[in-house]
């Protein structure tokens, strides 16, 4: 089997020795005269950072390599906060304890993949689960003993780190069930709420303490999201036979409160929530917008293998559902789905076990496919305005750095420096 793909790797750690001094000293030994500065280190403070403050994050970084002068007018906290963000796409690794203490990503902007060194941070083992803006967020084993390292019965602790300015900050401690079953939500400004079947767990900044809240919701949520301060979530309220899905939500600030989680229903929506198996919510572009992502029943049988990946989406300010995308059949077919028209016994009985699990993740409008029959490549959905042609842009991610023991799964992730932890 052939090696698994490296991805280019691109250095956020601190510049190199100055490139223009360097450059400076030569032309003076072979000139004999001293070297003439070049015009842009005679600008005046103002006019450097009007000009350097036009390049995009990931060029600014690698100009502070160049020079003195341009490694301090680019390191200026407020400088650099003032630059747009890097969107990322960040991946979990398949396994728990990661083979490198780095954070692989794909740049969306330009189609690279690149690996944010990690070796900042003094952790036996962790594992990246989220990301707020310029905030990441990973779950770690923080044992003293090595030996300990990596088991999953050890307590661990969330940790905040900035990957580009390689600081990071340990939230309170939490126990090893939380780690394994809880789901983590980024809020703004480094707070975190952990979700449970049974209850959650709320940090806020400047409170160095965890608050906990009974969900009493009617099962496990589902596919957790949190926009613009409100949690959304899919509850399974059907029979141990099959499932029967609802949309409920919640308040950061009505946790635990009287008003609490409430269902998001309405009558014209139908069926809606029956057409799809297994499905799933991702943050929709634009902010105001919900997507479901699950597999498309071919029938209302318990049984029934799914014909194609539909994509549906809620308008949160009207209330109605639309389809927003559905997987061409080609595509669908390499993650081992069926397609119509092509089906034998064996492959609906296979597909029925769920042989053909796709892996789902993303938000603002992309959404990213993986599969364990689809090595080193994702399919990517990208959302159009609401009006335009229906279905979406589908295509195919190459280069997908992998290894051949499980799937990977992402967050979308906006690195920068407007938030430390």
């Amino acid at each position: 089997m052939p090696p698994a793909h490296e991805p280019h790797m691109y250095d956020f750690s601190p510049p190199v020795p100055a490139l223009v001094a360097e450059a400076a000293e030569q032309e003076e030994e072979e000139s004999g005269s001293p070297p003439t500065s070049p015009p842009i280190l005679l600008l005046p403070p103002d006019a450097l950072h009007n000009v350097l403050g036009r390049l995009p994050l990931r060029q600014a970084l690698v100009c502070r390599s160049i020079c003195r002068l341009f490694r301090d007018a680019l390191s200026s906290p407020s400088f650099l906060a003032a630059l747009p963000p890097l969107r990322l796409l960040a991946f979990r690794h398949p396994r728990v304890a990661a083979p490198a203490p780095s954070l692989h990503a794909f740049d969306t902007a330009l189609g690279h993949w690149l690996r944010l060194p990690l070796s900042f941070l003094p952790f036996p083992s962790f594992s990246p689960v989220t990301a707020s803006p310029s905030l990441l967020y990973l779950w770690a084993d923080t044992s003293a003993a090595p030996s300990a390292a990596g088991d999953p019965k050890n307590p661990k602790s969330l940790v905040l780190c900035n990957p580009l300015a390689r600081s990071y900050r340990l939230l309170p401690p939490l126990g090893s069930a939380w780690s394994r079953h809880g789901t983590v939500l980024a809020g703004p400004g480094g707070a975190a709420l952990v979700l449970t079947e049974l209850a959650a767990l709320a940090y806020a900044p400047g409170v160095d303490r965890w608050l906990k809240f009974s969900l009493n919701l009617p099962s496990k949520p589902r596919s957790p999201i949190l926009m613009g301060g409100v949690v959304y979530t899919l509850c399974d309220v059907g029979t141990p036979w099959r499932s029967q899905w609802k949309l409920f939500s919640c308040g950061l600030h009505d946790l635990g409160g009287p008003r609490g989680w409430a269902p998001i229903e309405r009558h014209e929506w139908g069926d809606v929530f029956d057409i799809l198996k297994r499905p799933r919510l991702l943050p929709g572009a634009g902010g105001g917008r919900i997507l479901m992502i699950g597999g498309l029943r071919s029938s209302f049988a318990i049984d029934a293998p799914c014909s194609t990946v539909l994509i549906l989406r809620l308008d949160l300010e009207t209330l109605e559902w639309d389809e927003a995308g559905r997987m061409p059949p080609e595509m669908y077919r390499c993650f081992g789905g069926l397609v119509p028209g092509t089906v034998t016994a064996a492959a609906a009985a296979a597909a029925a076990g769920g042989n053909n699990k796709v892996k789902v993740f993303g938000g603002n409008g992309r959404v990213w496919f993986s599969g364990k029959r689809v090595r080193g490549k994702l399919a990517m959905w990208e959302e159009e305005a609401i009006g335009k042609s229906r279905g979406g842009v589908w295509r195919w991610v190459d280069g997908l750095p992998g290894y051949n023991e499980g799937v990977y799964r992402g967050f979308v992730f906006d690195a920068g420096f407007t938030a430390m932890p």
